[in-house]
């Protein structure tokens, strides 16, 4: 691991959860990536994206899932391409970006866990807030799937389909699900690449705020690794099944997320964050699996500025403990509250 620079040490301020989200939003929009790029450090240069062939494939492929930690700016780009209706037309493209770290919670073998945390500095401070989390799993018997509005699903994965393959599960700021999808990992043409199947997904907030004519993605995800980081590359069709029946196609979208290892910030404020709240998200994702167990998946309200209603007590918990406001049993006790409230029979 290279050397990180020094850095003076950031003031960490101390903002309600939801404000920082808003403002991490707000800097994410308003960062060019191209600006972003003359600002990181260069990576050292690799011979090939693709890991070395391994003793097995298994094991090739759990190495390319685990080089996706580490510590990045990010580039996001989002454009809807093609309109299939006369009335609608496509949005113009949108660039952003970011810091952020990508941090193992586990490694399990067949199973790894992967926790996104953004760490941006707004009027010379810092502003973290976790973001999203990716959890693959080898070869799963069934993978938690978007079954529409307000409703995840324990979808089984048959037998032909499961052999070789590996599931990745997203997950919300707060942990409650998002979207799962199954596929396999290639090493074609000299790329490391992870594709999955169709995948159904609850728009993102940068759609759900909006209150467009579309309600959710039909997309497919691809992970590329590449010699100074990795690219996900989204081709997702924004579906509307408002009208009940079959979902109807409104537009097609492109977006490419790519992650290119930076030592031009410190990750400090970051890690210190996950160091303080760990043992809270564990209990808290603890409590999401025991719902999705019990109910064969979950219903759970959505909302457009945090993704589901769970999102902003669940994240002010979790900033009261890393301030020190809160005893973390009280801050655990009291998230597995807000699950089973959110989650209860109506």
């Amino acid at each position: 691991m290279s050397q990180l620079p020094s850095h003076p040490a950031p003031k960490i301020r101390k903002t309600p959860p939801m404000r920082a989200i808003l403002i991490a939003a707000a800097l994410l929009t308003g960062v060019a990536p191209a600006a972003l790029a003359q600002s990181a450090s260069p990576a050292p240069a690799q011979a090939a994206a693709s890991p070395a062939a391994p003793a097995s494939a298994f094991e090739r492929d759990r190495q390319s899932i685990l080089a996706q930690a580490g510590q990045y700016r990010v580039h996001f780009d989002m454009r809807e391409n093609v309109s299939f209706r006369a009335d609608y037309d496509p949005l113009e493209e949108k660039l952003s970006g970011g810091s952020e770290i990508v941090r193992l919670i586990h490694d399990q073998g067949d199973r790894i866990s992967l926790q996104h945390i953004l760490v941006m500095e707004h009027d010379g401070q810092s502003i973290v807030v976790k973001h999203w989390r990716q959890d693959w799993a080898y070869q799963p018997e069934a993978v938690l799937t978007y079954a529409g509005p307000n409703q995840w699903t324990l979808t089984p994965v048959p037998g032909d389909q499961r052999q070789g393959a590996w599931s990745q599960t997203v997950w919300q700021t707060d942990d409650s699900p998002r979207y799962g999808g199954v596929g396999r990992w290639t090493y074609d043409n000299g790329l490391a690449a992870w594709t999955s199947d169709a995948t159904w997904r609850p728009l993102a907030r940068r759609d759900a705020v909006r209150n467009p004519v579309y309600d959710r993605y039909l997309g497919t995800n691809r992970h590329i690794l590449k010699p100074d980081g990795w690219v996900h590359i989204q081709d997702n069709m924004k579906m509307s099944g408002r009208d009940g029946g079959e979902p109807i196609a409104i537009v097609q979208e492109d977006v490419i997320n790519t992650y290119d290892r930076s030592s031009a910030y410190s990750p400090k404020p970051g890690d210190d964050y996950w160091a303080a709240t760990k043992a809270y998200w564990a209990a808290i994702r603890d409590q999401w699996d025991a719902v999705i167990a019990r109910d064969g998946g979950v219903r759970l309200a959505e909302v457009g500025e945090t993704g589901a209603v769970t999102g902003a007590p669940l994240m002010d918990l979790a900033q009261q403990l890393a301030d020190g406001e809160i005893a973390e049993g009280d801050a655990i006790a009291r998230g597995r509250a807000v699950i089973l409230e959110a989650t209860a029979a109506r």
